[in-house]
């Protein structure tokens, strides 16, 4: 069936929505979803741009939700006219899915970041010719098919434009601390940069008893919503020493934990420097960048530990239930670094993601969609 997608046709280039994009046909476990809107991450520009090797002409968009139109056979999960929201595939069968860690699937890379469908088939073609896709997912459409495993399904009560973000930013950055640093009630966190992605981790540091957590930025007001969102304390890293003033908050011990979402260098560096005797931090940005570290100091003498994690250890179907759950006891207010851009200014909107100006820019791709 024929679909509008934004398209990158090749590296660097702006997004493009055609109205002559081929949908694949659904397959016995597929399901086909009808697109409400979807949020932008900083991981489509990463793709986008080519710092991470993709196929082009290529549909970006990996934090999409909608409502389903059709199920294939083998799907029991999911009905037509449930809402759902849309994460990463993992294949459920290899050694680590089977240890409920579906972020480390050993099938990670070949079925989300390949640019082909897991079984190696093509999700989107023009004329013919192949379209490479994202996570198996490739929000940026008007309607989609996705693998049953890459869904959850959520309440119809719930406003789907706000949603879609949960299945990537938010889950990764609050999955960061609730499943792999896993603080304790009076542990001490700092979190660099104030994203959706830190602003999840900020929020699940709070949700965790932290009696100390600090968010580092060098945006005025993107602080002053940390602040809102439940940091003890803020840190502008532009007109202060970073390490000296956590040092400051923290009666000279430093933290236990740190959280860097912006891949810099430097930043990622003081992540490690402000952590106290035995902390540990969690770099989690797609980024290039390299860091030094002084492995007798820090990681021997100090005993400091350097995590990555994926998609915060999530599995989405644990997860995302549960952030909602925190936003209705009003302890996630995520929908407060969310702003609407209609579908065809989406190249505004991932302007406004990459400047700064809005922290979730999320794409209405459904205009007429009304919250029931």
């Amino acid at each position: 069936m024929k679909i509008k997608a934004a398209v990158v046709e090749k590296q660097g280039a702006p997004f493009e929505i055609r109205d002559d994009v081929e949908l694949a046909p659904m397959g016995p476990q597929d399901v086909q979803v009808h697109m409400v809107a979807t949020g932008i991450c900083h991981s489509d520009e990463a793709l986008r741009v080519g710092d991470a090797v993709i196929d082009y002409p290529i549909v970006l968009g990996h934090e999409g939700s909608g409502i389903v139109e059709k199920v294939g056979a083998e799907v029991t999960q999911v009905k037509p006219g449930d809402h759902v929201v849309m994460s990463f595939y993992a294949c459920g069968v290899c050694d680590n899915c089977l240890r409920g860690i579906p972020t480390q699937c050993e099938n990670y890379a070949h079925n989300n970041l390949s640019g082909v469908r897991p079984d190696g088939s093509s999700h989107f073609t023009i004329d013919g010719k192949h379209v490479a896709d994202m996570f198996d997912q490739s929000s940026f459409t008007t309607t989609t098919v996705v693998r049953e495993r890459n869904i959850v399904k959520v309440p119809k009560n719930l406003d789907l434009r706000t949603l879609g973000p949960l299945g990537c930013g938010y889950v990764t950055g609050s999955g960061t601390v609730f499943n792999t640093l896993k603080p304790k009630p009076g542990d001490t966190i700092a979190v660099f940069g104030t994203g959706a992605v830190g602003m999840a981790a900020m929020m699940a540091g709070k949700i965790s008893g932290c009696t100390k957590v600090i968010a580092i930025d060098i945006v005025p007001e993107r602080l002053a919503l940390a602040k809102e969102l439940g940091a003890t304390d803020v840190i502008n890293s532009k007109d202060v020493d970073v390490v000296k003033a956590v040092q400051d908050l923290t009666g000279g011990f430093g933290v236990n934990w740190a959280v860097d979402t912006t891949g810099v260098t430097s930043v990622m560096e003081d992540s490690i420097k402000v952590l106290a005797q035995g902390g540990t931090t969690a770099t989690i940005a797609v980024t290039a960048n390299h860091i030094d570290v002084d492995t007798w100091n820090d990681l021997c003498t100090s005993d400091k530990k350097i995590v990555g994690v994926n998609m915060g250890d999530s599995i989405p179907q644990i997860d995302v239930p549960r952030l909602i759950k925190f936003s209705e006891m009003g302890l996630f207010d995520y929908t407060k670094t969310e702003k609407f851009y209609p579908f065809d200014q989406i190249n505004e909107a991932n302007a406004d993601s990459r400047s700064g100006k809005t922290i979730k820019p999320v794409l209405v791709i459904d205009p007429d969609y009304k919250p029931e």
